[in-house]
C-alpha cells in the first residue's frame, strides 16, 4: 500500500473524504489519486484550490473535473495493469496522469483537439513524471484507430450520442465510460461493455456536467 508519509495534506484529506463517499471504492483507484500531485495539473492561481472538490477553469473554455467526478469515472472503467486505455480530452493531463498510475504511462493515449491544452496537458505530464503518456492533438469524436484496439476508452467531454467510432476501436472485452446527453450542459455517465457478439451493454449512470465535446461525431464547433 503507498505510504501517506509526507504527501501533502490537503490531498490525503481529499482521498479520505471520496473513500468515505464511496466515490473511490478500491484500492487501486486510491492509491492512483494519492500518487497523483492535482496541483501540477491546475493554473498557478488555482493551485490553493487543487485539492477542493469541485472543477477548476483550465483556459480556452474548458475544465478540470472535479476529483469525486473522475473517481465515480474510474471505478465504472474497472482498469487493470497493462490494459490500454484511451482518454478523449487531454485537458491538462490530471485524468491522463491518474490512468497512467493505474495502467501503466505507455498504455495510455490521450487525443486533445486544442493544440494549446495539448501542448500545457503534456508538459505537466512529463513534470510529474509521466511523460510515457502518448497525447496527440486531433478529433477525440473520431477516437484513435491508429492505435487501437483499446481495453477501455473513457471520455472527458459531454457527447449528444456515443460517437460511432468509439466502439469499433474497442477490445472484444472492452468498455467506454463517457458522459453522453442531448444537452451540451447536461449527461449522464454512460456506461458501455462489449459483448463477445460484438453489440454493447449499456448503462445510464451518475447525471453530470461536462463541457461539450466537439468534432466529426460529436457537438458542432460554436
Amino acid at each position: 500500500m503507498l505510504s501517506e508519509a509526507g504527501m501533502p495534506p490537503a490531498r490525503v484529506r481529499l482521498v479520505a473524504s471520496l473513500v468515505r463517499g464511496g466515490e473511490i471504492r478500491t484500492a487501486a483507484v486510491r492509491e492512483a489519486f494519492l500518487r497523483v500531485p492535482r496541483e501540477e495539473f491546475v493554473r498557478p492561481e488555482d493551485r490553493r484550490d487543487a485539492y477542493d472538490d469541485m472543477p477548476l477553469p483550465i483556459g480556452e473554455g474548458q475544465t478540470i473535473s472535479a476529483p469525486s467526478m473522475i473517481a465515480i469515472m474510474l471505478e465504472e472503467a474497472d482498469l487493470r495493469p497493462g490494459e490500454r486505455v484511451l482518454e478523449v480530452g487531454t485537458g491538462s493531463g490530471y485524468h491522463a496522469a491518474l490512468l497512467a498510475a493505474l495502467v501503466g504511462a505507455e498504455n495510455v493515449v490521450s487525443i486533445e483537439r486544442l493544440p494549446g491544452l495539448a501542448a500545457w496537458g503534456r508538459r505537466n505530464l512529463d513534470r510529474a513524471g509521466f511523460a510515457a503518456v502518448t497525447v496527440i492533438t486531433g478529433d477525440g469524436s473520431l477516437g484513435c484507430p491508429e492505435r487501437a484496439p483499446y481495453d477501455a476508452i473513457l471520455g472527458t467531454a459531454g457527447a449528444p450520442q456515443l460517437p460511432p467510432a468509439w466502439p469499433r476501436q474497442l477490445t472484444d472485452r472492452g468498455r467506454i465510460v463517457a458522459p453522453v446527453g442531448l444537452s451540451r450542459t447536461f449527461q449522464d455517465l454512460l456506461v458501455a461493455r462489449r459483448r463477445p457478439d460484438g453489440g454493447l451493454d449499456l448503462r445510464r449512470g451518475t447525471p453530470c456536467a461536462f463541457v461539450p465535446l466537439v468534432g466529426r461525431e460529436a457537438w458542432p464547433d460554436g
